[in-house]
């Protein structure tokens, strides 16, 4: 029988595909299906908030990953006075920061349930942003853009880390300055916040694989290309926006792989 992995946050899916390719039965959990043309989640959704979940269901799994949403943390680090602003209510406010970080919790105190009702260990990788460490704690380990905390393996793969501006997903116009991981050989890894192509022209421009493999540059105002073009005025309530955030936050397929061979059981 294949090992069970539970994708909680699952999205669009950029941890289940490294565990599906490692050979993995996965299980995800998310408040809605994205489904953006040919982009959709890859393995068995369940439609379920993950507040909701109890750890006991777990009980079987062989690992845990969850990428809980990260736009708030990503907001506050910005340096605009709104943002800071905020974070300084939040810093004053017990039930404000309980609130910030109630899904992050819920992905431990899942991990303790099924931990208990296994009685064994179950590993639980959870990928946030950089941000996120003033509120949660400091990260064990980062993959570019990538931060991760819980049952980090000691050994991850090594990155180049080059630096670009690109528009964030918190709302329009807005543009920072981020981190992009390459692979140790040189090539671009699918890392770039999940964009289904990496940024690879100047500041202002994207490239995007067409069905070919071919680098097609795009315009800076456009997010990602086919099938939802998407630009920097774009309503935050727009399917083409919530797309591009689901992109965005696609776990590379690099760093997917690898914590899912780490923690694959060996019998």
């Amino acid at each position: 029988m294949k090992p069970l992995a539970i994708d909680l946050f699952c999205g669009l899916g950029g941890w289940s595909e490294g565990l599906l390719a490692e050979g993995y039965y996965v299980v995800g959990f998310d408040c809605e299906r994205h489904v953006y043309g040919e982009h959709h989640y890859p393995a068995q959704l369940v439609l379920q908030d993950v507040l909701t979940l109890h750890g006991k269901q777990f009980r079987d799994a062989a690992l845990i990953v969850a990428s809980p949403p990260c736009q708030e943390f990503s907001y506050m680090a910005m340096p605009w006075s709104r943002a800071k602003a905020k974070q300084a209510l939040i810093e004053t406010d017990w039930t404000e920061r309980k609130r910030l970080t109630a899904l992050f919790d819920a992905c431990f105190r899942i991990q303790r349930e099924a931990i208990e009702a296994a009685g064994h260990h179950i590993p639980l990788v959870v990928e946030n942003v950089r941000g996120a460490q003033k509120w949660v704690g400091r990260a064990r380990w980062n993959f570019g853009s990538f931060y991760l905390w819980g049952d980090v393996p000691a050994l991850m793969p090594m990155t180049a880390v080059r630096r670009m501006k690109y528009p964030v997903s918190c709302g329009p116009r807005m543009w920072s300055e981020r981190e992009v991981p390459r692979l140790n050989d040189g090539e671009d890894s699918l890392a770039h916040r999940g964009t289904k192509g990496v940024p690879h022209a100047p500041v202002g421009h994207w490239t995007n694989p067409d069905e070919n493999g071919t680098k097609q540059h795009k315009s800076g105002r456009h997010w990602f290309a086919d099938p939802d073009s998407i630009s920097g005025s774009t309503g935050s309530k727009s399917s083409a926006r919530k797309a591009a955030s689901a992109m965005i936050a696609k776990i590379p397929l690099t760093l997917a792989r690898h914590v899912a061979r780490i923690w694959k059981p060996t019998a």
